[in-house]
């Protein structure tokens, strides 16, 4: 069933109205009639199973057949803080990421960060990967649109992540499988949680330092060097299935 995301239908009770860049993607691409039955979410967890009743050139008209709490939601929300790679990999990351039932996902410029961003090209590109994000959480049935935060550097995200009740830093150099594996363990039942991914050629043991000092746990991914793409995706699987209900 086609999924999409509607503000402010929260506490609707007959009818849903569709607006927007929607309507043409519902009549025109989908080619959803009348009659059939679509799921909108209003953002904030919650799903209308719904009948399509009406349509014109600006705006689709569904009736409300059941309410539904959305069940694809993490306990935890997770932000991942992502070292800004090369080319169009944060494109591919934050795809996956929403996918893997992250909240949020903040880029960040790192000491190691090697693509430099034209200021006149942030506000575009934001756009672009949160449209990205959408279209994720759209297809793979989350009960929120995951936002994208604009740019932060190293020391912004720390302070951003100082509000989350904990934080990770995967790094290379990090040991003891087991103890990291204990630090997965008690993620369930935390609020919020931030995780840390380096660029490309990972973080400056400077930086794992400031992290650590922040009060972040430093753990291990395994035996294997990770890629940027790589790493943040298979922490993020770990996570999910040990504390998906």
């Amino acid at each position: 069933m086609h999924r999409f995301f509607v503000d402010g239908c929260t506490n609707a009770v007959d009818n849903i109205i569709i607006t927007g860049n929607d309507v043409n993607h519902i009549k025109n691409v989908l080619r959803i009639r009348m009659g059939e039955k679509i799921l909108v979410s209003d953002g904030n967890g919650t799903d209308y199973e719904c009948t399509v009743i009406d349509m014109d050139d600006d705006s689709v008209t569904a009736r409300i057949e059941d309410v539904l709490k959305n069940s694809a939601e993490l306990s935890t929300k997770i932000t991942l803080f992502q070292g800004m790679p090369k080319s169009d990999k944060l494109e591919m990351i934050i795809q996956k990421a929403v996918e893997l039932g992250a909240y949020e996902i903040v880029p960040v410029m790192t000491k190691r960060t090697i693509v430099k961003v034209e200021d006149k090209k942030v506000s575009k590109k934001i756009d672009r990967y949160n449209q990205i994000a959408e279209s994720a959480g759209k297809q793979s049935g989350r009960g929120i649109i995951p936002e994208v935060k604009p740019f932060m550097s190293f020391k912004e995200a720390l302070e951003y992540a100082k509000t989350l009740d904990m934080n990770i830093i995967p790094y290379e150099e990090a040991e003891g499988l087991e103890y990291s594996r204990q630090i997965i363990r008690g993620i369930k039942g935390k609020k919020s949680l931030g995780i840390f991914i380096g660029p490309e050629g990972g973080f400056a043991k400077e930086e794992v330092d400031m992290a650590m000092d922040m009060g972040a746990k430093c753990i291990t991914l395994g035996n294997r060097i990770l890629r940027t793409e790589t790493a943040g995706l298979a922490i993020l699987s770990i996570i999910m299935f040990e504390i998906d209900e």
